[in-house]
C-alpha cells in the first residue's frame, strides 16, 4: 500500500479522530492565528446549529473568511499540503482518467498523473475520506498511488465546470484552432477563459514543459513558422513547429499572464507567471526580445519544490561535506560558488541557506530577481528596487542589522568592495562569481579589482560547479573500459573498470538520459592559502599545494560520477576539460 493513501483501516480511524477533534479547534486556531474575532466564531456556531453545516462553511457563508483562508488554515492544522486550484493547470491525462460524474459526486479534481511513478494526485475537500479514496482506487486500480491535496469545495466545483468537456491535449487543441475561428478579444477575458482554445493551448504547452522536467521554454518565431524548443537537461529539444499565425495570439496570452504590455513589440519586456502545475506552485520567468520575424519569447520555469534541495542531497563526496559544513560554521568571511550560466549555483547557495538559517540569525538576500521565496529569509530583488544596485543595497542592507547577507553576484569592483567590506565587518556572505574553476576565482578577483591584502583573511571558501545529465537507469548498459578512457579517468591501465554507455528507451524519450547532478569541488581556505595570495605566488604553485592536501578537483569528482555508473565520460567531457590527463 502507499505511505500516501493506501493506509490501514486503524490509521484511517486514528486520522478521522484526530480530523474532528481538530475541527472543533478551529474557531480557537483562526482567532489565534487573528483570522477571526471570537465575536464571528460565537455567530458561526449559532448558525452551525441552524444549518446543520460545519463550522469552516458557516463561516465562509457568513463573510468572515474566504475559501481560500479555510484551506489554508487547515491543511496547516492536519499536517497537509493545501492548493490553491485558482491558477491550477489540468493534465488532461489525469483529467481523462476519472469520468465527470464521479468528480461531481465526490467533489474531487484529478490534478496531475505521473505515468513513470504510477502516482495520481488529486485535489478533495476531505483527504481522509476512505470512501471517496477507494472509489477512486477502484477506477485507477491498486497499483496507482493515490496523493490527496486540500482543496476548497466551490473551487473545486469550479475547476471541474472548467476543465471537464474541453480538449485539453495540445495536438487536441490544435486540431480545434484548425477548425474554428479565434477570438482574440477573449485573449484578455477574465470570464471562461477555457472556452477559448488558444487559452488552452497555452497552458497546455506551458504544463508539458513542466511534465518533461524542463528549465526553459523557447518560443522562436521563423519566418514561415513558430519553433518551440523545451532545454530539458541542460539540452535544448525542438518539441514542434506551429504555424506562425498563431503566434500573435500566443505571443499576447504569454503578455497578459505575466502583466506585460501587450501593445509594446518592439523594446525587451520581463514578467512573471505563477500557476499550479502537477500539485506544485511553478513560476515562470518571462523574457520577451524583438527579433527579425517577430518577438522571441523565452520562459523559465522555477519549480519551488525543486529549488531547495537538502545539502546532503547536492552529491557532495562525504570529505566535501565535511568541508562545506566547517566552512558555514565560520561566523564572518566569503563564502563563493562559481560556474557558467546554468550551472546550478543559485541552486547550491539556497540549500546552503537552507541549512543555515533559524530564529537566531538574520539571513538577507539581494538577488536578480528573487527565484524561488524562502520562508525566515529577507529577500529582494533588485529588478524590483528603484535606482538599486548589487552595490547601492548591499549599504542598504548593511542597515537592517544582518548576521548572513547573499549577494546574487559579484560582477563588478563596488559590488566586490561592498561585498568583502561586509565580510570584513563581522558578516558571513554568500554570492557567486563567473568563473572556470574554484582556484580560478582568485585571478577573476584581481580582475575585478579585489586587493590580494582584502581577500587574505576574509575569503572562507569556494565551490567550483557544474551540471552533467545522469544516465537513465531503465536503459543504461555496462562495458569495460578502454585504454584511453582510463587515462581520462586517471586509472592504472591494468585495472578492470566497468563504466556505462547512454542507450534510450521509452522512459527517457531515446536520450539515455534522465535528470542531472551535480559536479562539485570545495576549496577550503587555510593559512598557507592566503599567504599564498598575499605574497601573490601563481595559480600554479597553488594547484601542486592543494593537490597534495588532497584536493578533489572538478575532473576527480567528475571521474568519480563515472566510475559509479552515474553518467556517461562523453556527458563529462561536454562540461569539462579531461584532455589534461592524457
Amino acid at each position: 500500500m502507499s505511505k500516501h493513501s493506501q493506509v490501514s483501516q486503524a490509521e484511517i480511524q486514528d486520522l478521522g479522530s484526530a480530523l474532528r477533534a481538530k475541527k472543533k479547534r478551529l474557531g480557537e486556531e483562526l482567532v489565534a492565528q487573528g483570522l477571526v474575532t471570537d465575536d464571528q466564531v460565537n455567530i458561526a456556531l449559532k448558525e452551525q446549529k441552524k444549518t446543520g453545516r460545519p463550522l469552516g462553511e458557516a463561516l465562509v457563508t457568513l463573510g468572515f473568511v474566504t475559501e481560500g483562508v479555510l484551506r489554508d488554515a487547515l491543511g496547516e492544522m492536519l499536517g497537509r499540503e493545501s492548493i490553491d486550484l485558482s491558477n491550477a493547470v489540468p493534465d488532461d491525462e489525469a483529467i481523462a482518467i476519472i469520468p465527470k460524474d464521479v468528480s461531481v459526486r465526490f467533489n474531487i479534481i484529478p490534478l496531475s498523473f505521473d505515468k513513470s511513478e504510477n502516482r495520481l494526485t488529486v485535489a478533495m475537500t476531505d483527504i481522509y475520506n476512505l470512501a471517496v479514496l477507494d472509489r477512486i482506487r477502484a477506477i485507477v486500480g491498486n497499483r496507482t498511488e493515490i496523493i490527496p491535496l486540500l482543496a476548497g469545495e466551490s473551487e473545486i466545483s469550479d475547476a471541474i465546470d472548467q476543465f471537464y468537456g474541453y480538449e485539453l491535449s495540445v495536438d487536441g487543441i490544435l486540431h480545434e484552432i484548425e477548425t474554428g475561428e479565434v477570438d482574440y478579444a477573449s485573449l484578455e477575458a477574465e470570464g471562461d477563459e477555457y472556452s477559448q482554445p488558444l487559452v488552452r493551448l497555452v497552458d497546455a504547452i506551458l504544463a508539458d514543459a513542466v511534465k518533461r522536467g524542463s528549465s526553459d521554454i523557447h518560443f522562436e518565431p521563423e519566418e514561415g513558422f513558430l519553433r518551440l524548443r523545451y532545454r530539458i537537461d541542460g539540452v535544448l529539444r525542438q518539441i514542434r513547429s506551429l504555424h506562425k499565425d498563431y503566434w500573435s495570439a500566443i505571443v499576447v496570452r504569454l503578455k497578459v499572464m505575466s502583466n506585460m504590455n501587450i501593445a509594446e513589440t518592439r523594446a525587451p519586456q520581463d514578467g512573471r507567471i505563477s500557476l499550479q502545475i502537477r500539485g506544485h506552485n511553478i513560476d515562470f520567468r518571462v523574457s520577451s526580445q524583438p527579433t527579425t520575424h517577430g518577438e522571441n519569447v523565452v520562459l523559465r520555469v522555477l519549480d519551488r519544490a525543486k529549488g531547495i534541495v537538502p545539502i546532503e542531497k547536492l552529491g557532495l563526496h562525504a570529505d566535501a561535506l565535511e568541508a562545506l559544513k566547517i566552512m558555514m560554521a565560520r561566523p564572518e568571511g566569503i563564502i563563493l560558488v562559481t560556474g557558467p550560466t546554468g550551472s546550478g549555483k543559485t541552486t547550491t547557495l539556497y540549500s546552503m541557506l537552507n541549512y543555515v538559517k533559524s530564529e537566531q540569525v538574520n539571513i538577507m538576500t539581494l538577488e536578480d530577481p528573487v527565484e524561488y521565496p524562502m520562508d525566515l529569509i529577507r529577500q529582494t530583488s533588485i529588478n524590483e528596487v528603484l535606482r538599486m544596485d548589487f552595490a547601492n543595497g548591499i549599504r542598504s542592507l548593511m542597515r537592517q542589522d544582518p548576521d548572513i547577507i547573499l549577494v546574487g553576484e559579484i560582477r563588478d569592483p563596488d559590488t566586490a568592495e561592498m561585498a568583502f567590506r561586509a565580510a570584513m565587518t563581522g558578516h558571513q556572505v554568500y554570492s557567486t562569481l563567473h568563473t572556470n574553476s574554484a582556484i580560478g576565482s582568485i585571478p577573476r578577483l584581481l580582475d575585478i579589482g579585489v586587493h590580494s591584502d582584502i581577500m587574505t583573511g576574509n575569503i572562507i571558501g569556494i565551490l567550483g560547479q557544474r551540471l552533467v545529465r545522469k544516465l537513465c537507469k531503465k536503459c543504461k548498459t555496462a562495458r569495460a573500459a578502454e585504454d584511453i578512457e582510463k587515462k581520462l579517468l586517471s586509472i592504472d591501465e591494468t585495472a578492470e573498470v566497468m563504466i556505462h554507455d547512454a542507450n534510450g528507451c521509452e522512459h527517457c524519450e531515446n536520450t539515455g538520459y534522465r535528470g542531472r547532478l551535480a559536479i562539485l569541488e570545495v576549496l577550503r581556505f587555510d593559512d598557507v592559502i592566503d599567504e599564498m595570495i598575499a605574497e601573490k605566488v601563481t595559480i600554479g604553485k597553488m594547484k601542486v599545494y592543494l593537490k597534495s592536501q588532497g584536493f578533489q578537483t572538478l575532473a576527480d569528482d567528475a571521474a568519480r560520477r563515472v566510475i559509479e555508473g552515474e553518467t556517461t565520460l562523453d556527458e563529462v567531457s561536454r562540461v569539462i576539460d579531461l584532455t589534461d590527463r592524457l
